[in-house]
Formats: C-alpha cells, sequence, structure tokens
C-alpha cells in the first residue's frame, strides 16, 4: 500500500497523466475542427454522394485503432509521404492517431442532431430567407447540448485509446508515454502499483465523461 500512494506522488505518474490529456485534449479539439463542420454540412446541404459519404462516416465508427496506427506508421516513417513532418514516435504523431479515430463519431453524432434540427427548423430559416450555409450557425447554436456530447464522446474515444498510439508513438518513457500504454507495460512486468494508480485515474475520466453526457442527454428530453 505504500507503494501505491508513493507511485500515485511521483513525478513520473504526473507526467503520464499529463501528457495523456495533453494528447487526447489537442486530438478532442481537432476532431471537432474537421467533425463539426462536415456533420453539419452533411445535414444541410444536397449534393452528389452524399449518401455514400454518410454511410462512410459511420463505418469508420469501427475503425480498428491498430488498423489506424498501421497505416499512419507507414505514411510517418521515413520512407513514407509524410515521412518529412518527423511526427513518428512524437506526441504529434499521437495526436493524428487519435484524430483519426474521434473525427468520424464526432462526424457522425453532429450529423445525426442536425439532421433532425434541419428537418424541423431547415423550411422556415429558408423561408425566412437564410441560405443554406448561414442556417448553419442557428442550427448548431440550437443543438449545442447534442454537439457537446459529441465533443465528449470524442474524447473519451481518444482518452481510452491504446493500439493506435502505440504503434505510432512508440510508448517512449518520458516522452510517448501515456495512462493506456503505461497500463498494458506495468501490467506485463508486474508493477501493479502504477498501473492501478493509472487505472483508477482513467476509470475516473472516463465515468465522469460519460456521467456528463447522459445528464446533457436527459436534460435535453426534459
Amino acid at each position: 500500500m505504500a507503494d501505491f500512494w508513493a507511485t500515485l506522488g511521483s513525478g513520473e505518474f504526473a507526467r503520464i497523466v499529463a501528457l495523456s490529456l495533453g494528447v487526447s485534449l489537442s486530438a478532442t479539439a481537432l476532431a471537432i475542427l474537421l467533425g463539426l463542420p462536415l456533420g453539419a454540412a452533411l445535414a444541410v446541404f444536397r449534393f452528389p454522394g452524399r449518401r455514400a459519404l454518410i454511410v462512410i462516416v459511420n463505418a469508420l465508427l469501427g475503425l480498428p485503432p491498430v488498423v489506424v496506427g498501421l497505416v499512419l506508421y507507414l505514411l510517418l516513417s521515413r520512407a513514407g509521404p509524410l515521412g518529412a513532418l518527423g511526427l513518428l514516435f512524437t506526441p504529434g504523431g499521437m495526436v493524428a492517431a487519435q484524430t483519426v479515430l474521434a473525427t468520424p463519431i464526432v462526424a457522425a453524432l453532429v450529423h445525426r442532431a442536425m439532421a433532425g434540427l434541419w428537418a424541423d427548423y431547415g423550411g422556415a430559416l429558408l423561408v425566412d430567407g437564410a441560405t443554406r450555409r448561414r442556417a448553419i450557425p442557428t442550427l448548431l447554436a440550437m443543438g449545442r447540448l447534442p454537439i457537446l456530447t459529441a465533443a465528449l464522446a470524442g474524447f473519451g474515444r481518444t482518452i481510452s485509446e491504446v493500439g493506435a498510439i502505440l504503434v505510432v508513438g512508440g510508448n517512449i518513457a518520458g516522452y510517448t508515454r501515456t495512462m493506456t500504454t503505461t497500463i498494458a507495460l506495468e501490467t506485463s512486468k508486474g508493477n501493479l502499483a502504477l498501473a492501478l494508480g493509472l487505472g483508477l485515474v482513467l476509470i475516473g475520466i472516463s465515468v465522469a465523461v460519460s456521467a456528463t453526457a447522459f445528464a446533457l442527454t436527459t436534460g435535453e428530453r426534459r
């Protein structure tokens, strides 16, 4: 027990938690920047290939993380087309991997929310003189709670990720080692104090995100 509490107060523990939060929050922000306009555009605009794009976005919800990591590894390696960026085995590469996984979640959830709002209020907005593009900010304001839920879902996906960031980040001590990759490593080594401590933090974050999303959804229904 003494080892457990000593581990929680160590600098290594704090660095791992800080890196995990930094990478996950950065990836979530990028996923929102990409997924929010994509989801809104799919709900409001009509263009050739729209239905196919909607199907693709929803299909990407089940992307295998290790496959995403492998593809990014090939792209970011020195021989790859993006090798000049120098992102392989860096926190930046991990952010890219988590962004790829979280963006379809944000886009799909935003599309579903905006599609319902457009069906209810789109006609009235067009009659009032708004174009489809000008109607999007109004719809986003009306759907702020579902959008926040989509953002929380994206963050939940990034903070719990292990497969893709393990391949792209390399799990380098003090540099690319996050909570999830450390838990996997330390459990295999038998260092349960650090693994349990990080597991408790990760569970706490996941529960907080889920509870917030549930509260928002319940409040909206009321």
